[in-house]
């Protein structure tokens, strides 16, 4: 059964579930780390000394210059993805994981509209559709917030913090794929963690905070399951079935849905299944239109 399975389903998706895991779980070791005491820069900062080191190692075996052609864009990338991340990670930290995973997913809104004042690129019909759906879910989401007789409440900093976060990603989205006419991948994603750490360094000043063997240890796990995912990400959008690949990037959302409940203890709320539905929902209209 198992070799019938796997023949019947394309390699690329199996590479889009495993990067979809391997998110999750770098997400799941941000919350664990931070609820440990660990300050979210100092953890962007961990994460960036071992992807300097990873990406590094790629960039080397491909025999190709490091520092890459067009700098002013590659240092702007690294800058932008850099805040996007710190966003990001407070957002983890400061929300339920399932929350701040599905606030993640606005970012296709954002891509499409940056796409059409930078790139020139239309509007389709499929994106207006994704962009009513994913502002329908975010006010379904936000609904105990609204609701005075509510019992649950998030914090609406940590809310807009994830929004931004989610709007830097797609930011990054644009000058990746403008930067990918003159910049080979591995030289784009080394330049990230080059301009995040010293970024997160000296924004965290003070305040570093000495981790133990186990919380280092998840640092270390945080960088490894980001490399994971993102050279599984890479692999399974390089391949033939790539559209048909990307919607099952969408079930890092049900990852982090399990993750949280069975983990952290964190049993989601209705407002949030119905509006992550309609989030998700949006964001696979956009990528499954044409099919």
């Amino acid at each position: 059964m198992y070799t019938k399975l796997k023949q019947s389903v394309p390699i690329s998706v199996w590479y889009m579930l495993l990067s979809a895991l391997a998110f999750a779980l770098m997400a799941a070791c941000v919350k664990s780390v931070s609820e440990s005491g660990i300050p979210v820069l100092e953890i962007v900062a961990a994460r960036a000394i071992v992807s300097v080191f990873l990406s590094y190692l790629v960039v080397k075996r491909k025999k190709i210059s490091i520092w890459g052609n067009n700098k002013p864009w590659l240092f702007a990338r690294g800058a932008v993805g850099a805040v996007s991340l710190i966003c990001v990670f407070y957002a983890i930290s400061t929300l339920p994981l399932a929350e701040a995973t599905i606030l993640q997913y606005l970012h296709p809104i954002f891509t499409a509209l940056l796409a059409l004042f930078f790139l020139r690129e239309k509007i389709q019909r499929s994106t207006i559709l994704c962009i009513v759906l994913s502002l329908l879910g975010v006010a379904i989401m936000i609904q105990p917030n609204i609701s005075f007789d509510s019992a649950i409440s998030y914090s609406w900093f940590s809310i807009l913090v994830a929004i931004l976060g989610a709007f830097g990603s797609a930011v990054a989205y644009i000058i990746v794929k403008k930067l990918t006419k003159t910049e080979d991948s591995s030289v784009i994603v080394f330049y990230f963690p080059v301009i995040a750490f010293p970024i997160a360094m000296l924004l965290l000043g003070s305040d570093f905070v000495v981790p133990g063997l186990a919380v280092a240890v998840l640092l270390i796990l945080i960088g490894v399951f980001t490399q994971v995912g993102q050279i599984c990400l890479t692999t399974a959008l390089h391949s033939a079935d790539a559209s048909k690949a990307m919607a099952y990037s969408y079930v890092q959302v049900v990852f982090s849905i399990l993750i949280g409940w069975v983990y952290f203890s964190e049993v989601p709320v209705i407002t949030t299944l119905i509006g992550g539905s309609f989030i998700i929902s949006g964001a696979l209209v956009n990528v499954l239109w044409k099919r």
